[in-house]
């Protein structure tokens, strides 16, 4: 019988397969069951920043907005040079009607990646 971890009778192969089930059911807009898989993944490893990232991700388009910033802003601790992760966090914002805060979150992504989505967002001529 293989080596579990904890109580949870999860494994490691168990904690990539609902990860990459998690990528395939975000992709295919059921982003509930994404989150459901995250849930067990990131119990087992509260330090993966890249399940963090993918939750977020799955929050945010469930429209579950408060969830999806408090993920982000999770990776951003981490990973304060991540353009994604401040550019979403910016969308997050503004989808809360929190434009000044999106606005600086715009602008570190651009500054951090010229991605042209991430500099249309920043609108550094306003």
């Amino acid at each position: 019988m293989p080596d579990t971890s904890g109580s949870t009778g999860r494994t490691p192969e168990t904690d990539v397969i609902d990860f990459r089930a998690a990528e395939h059911l975000l992709a295919a807009r059921d982003p509930r069951g994404a989150v459901k898989l995250l849930d067990g993944v990131i119990a087992a490893h509260p330090e993966n920043t890249a399940a963090r990232l993918l939750r977020a991700r799955a929050f945010f388009a469930a429209a579950q907005l408060r969830p999806a910033e408090l993920e982000f802003t999770v990776v951003l601790e981490r990973e304060p040079d991540n353009a994604f992760a401040h550019f979403a966090l910016g969308r997050t914002y503004e989808r809360q009607g929190r434009g000044d805060q999106a606005k600086r979150h715009f602008r570190l992504a651009a500054a951090l990646d010229p991605n042209p989505q991430y500099l249309k967002a920043a609108r550094f001529e306003d």
